[in-house]
């Protein structure tokens, strides 16, 4: 099994649920992604989705995308986040690694070698924001040849005929997006989420990890006791942008375990 599968059998034979942050890498600096990274893991993620910056991150709020933009000041690049996971991996070979992005700087370096480059250095997953399911068979032919997860969001606008292909292509888990907009907007209705899973449930097997406007740790929990996994983006994002440099760190750490604290007693 792969690293994403063995972590959700496990969280679910511990009846658990997987915290899944979001952070984008280069963001403040380059020198800090990595220990970020460790830190996330050391306060209780289960899953890291890694974000390439992107000049142009349209399914991204303002707060992710100034993280794009202060991370491309240092000039970050794919190739550069592929080092950084290849750093990540020299000391953590257990917890899976999502790339989360955009097509473009995926297509500028190739599918074939872009696969080839995450499973070298140990990336689990990819989720390229603007492929939809329809146009992607060739692209992801490319991932699953080196057993790398395609992932794929689910909108509450996806209808069913999409639902079904999702299913089929998608393997990880498949990302739900809790609301209409972008990362980081509008508040979340519990009950829409409620009567959504089990739609997704008819034809999904994997696990479903839900995001987009978990601020907060109630919310957190609540929404982790339907389904199997949370994804918190935005709030962790703005922590860094608010935090001094020599606290940032630990502010995260603490935010995370405030998280991760609260999904566990939920469930």
């Amino acid at each position: 099994m792969s690293r994403i599968e063995n972590k959700f059998t496990a969280l679910k034979k511990q009846g658990r649920k997987a915290l899944i942050p979001f952070v984008t890498a280069g963001d403040p600096d380059p020198k800090v992604t990595v220990p970020l990274m460790h830190a996330l893991v050391a306060a209780g993620a289960d899953v890291l989705e890694l974000g390439v910056p992107f000049s142009d991150p349209m399914a991204d709020g303002p707060v992710i995308q100034r993280a794009s933009e202060r991370a491309l000041k240092h000039h970050v690049g794919l190739r550069d986040v592929l080092q950084m996971v290849a750093e990540f991996r020299s000391k953590d070979t257990a917890t899976p690694v999502v790339l989360m992005g955009y097509g473009n700087p995926i297509e500028a370096m190739g599918w074939k070698n872009f696969a080839q480059r995450c499973a070298e250095v140990g990336v689990d997953g990819v989720l390229t924001v603007d492929f939809p399911p329809e146009e992607s068979h060739d692209a992801f032919e490319h991932l699953q040849a080196h057993g790398i997860a395609p992932i794929f969001l689910i909108a509450p606008t996806t209808n069913e005929a999409r639902i079904a292909l999702v299913a089929k292509l998608a393997r990880g888990y498949v990302y739900y997006v809790s609301l209409k907009g972008v990362t980081g907007a509008g508040n979340l209705d519990l009950s829409d989420i409620a009567q959504k899973i089990p739609q997704l449930r008819k034809h999904i097997s994997i696990p479903i990890g839900v995001g987009f406007g978990i601020r907060d740790a109630e919310t957190a929990r609540a929404v982790s006791a339907l389904c199997d996994g949370v994804v918190v983006g935005s709030r962790i994002v703005q922590e860094i942008e608010n935090s001094k440099e020599n606290k940032m760190l630990e502010n995260v750490s603490t935010l995370v375990k405030g998280l991760r604290q609260a999904i566990d007693s939920g469930n």
